[in-house]
């Protein structure tokens, strides 16, 4: 008697070759001027070139809508950090080099504080690992690849050497060369959707303990009634 096969689940899906390490090396090194790691997997180094903006992907997805020009926006899937195996989807905002000690500053200034745990930074002696590009790559969008991370905006040769990342200072945010927003506006968007997506998680039922987050804070409207409420919320 023929033995019956189980029918999949669903329809199979192709999985494309990952990008070769050599390639994605040279492919940053060579057409951006990017430093990467020597070893495998391959990763940029940060505090050089660009400094990196980070935030859950949820949030992260919040703030380019609002913000429809950021600078190139990478997306590191879950557990592939290598620090938090459990950490959810993260978008990757590349900034201006030297912007991550600014950060927490503003945050400051912005009255977030520690409310903004979720947004962090990598600067000097940091790194991150290295996305692959859209078209011909393993990577199509971003999302629902092999590759520990993939661009969602990817960068453009000489684009990131025109001072056209995010940045503080006089003038930013209105060239005429990407038009980045400043890194002031960038930061109190990307506290509020990050704070604004730990409230929706938590009327969802998901549980922010499971994946190791401090207790959700107060809610806006109970914030403001304290007084509280924070400066970036009236920029």
């Amino acid at each position: 008697m023929a033995r019956v096969l189980p029918r999949p689940r669903g329809p199979l899906v192709p999985r494309s070759p990952l990008t070769p390490p050599g390639v994605l090396r040279r492919r940053y090194e060579e057409e951006l001027g990017w430093p990467t790691t020597a070893t495998g997997p391959v990763e940029l180094l940060t505090g050089s070139r660009f400094d990196v903006l980070e935030m859950p992907a949820d949030a992260g997805g919040a703030v380019i809508r609002r913000l429809p020009r950021t600078g190139p926006v990478a997306l590191l899937r879950a557990g592939c950090d290598g620090k938090h195996p459990g950490d959810r989807p993260k978008l990757l905002m590349l900034i201006a080099a030297g912007g991550a000690e600014e950060v927490p500053g503003i945050l400051e200034w912005l009255e977030w504080g520690a409310l903004a745990a979720d947004l962090t930074t990598r600067g000097t002696g940091d790194r991150m690992p290295a996305p692959a590009f859209p078209g011909g790559t393993a990577l199509s969008n971003g999302f629902g690849s092999r590759e520990a991370a993939g661009w969602v905006r990817p960068p453009r040769p000489g684009y990131e050497a025109e001072n056209s990342l995010p940045t503080t200072g006089f003038g930013t945010g209105i060239g005429d060369v990407g038009g980045a927003p400043d890194l002031v506006r960038l930061v109190s968007a990307a506290a509020t959707e990050c704070h604004r997506a730990r409230l929706r998680r938590a009327r969802n039922a998901q549980s922010d303990r499971a994946y190791g987050d401090q207790p959700l804070a107060f809610s806006n409207a109970s914030r403001m009634s304290a007084g509280t409420r924070p400066r970036s919320l009236t920029l």
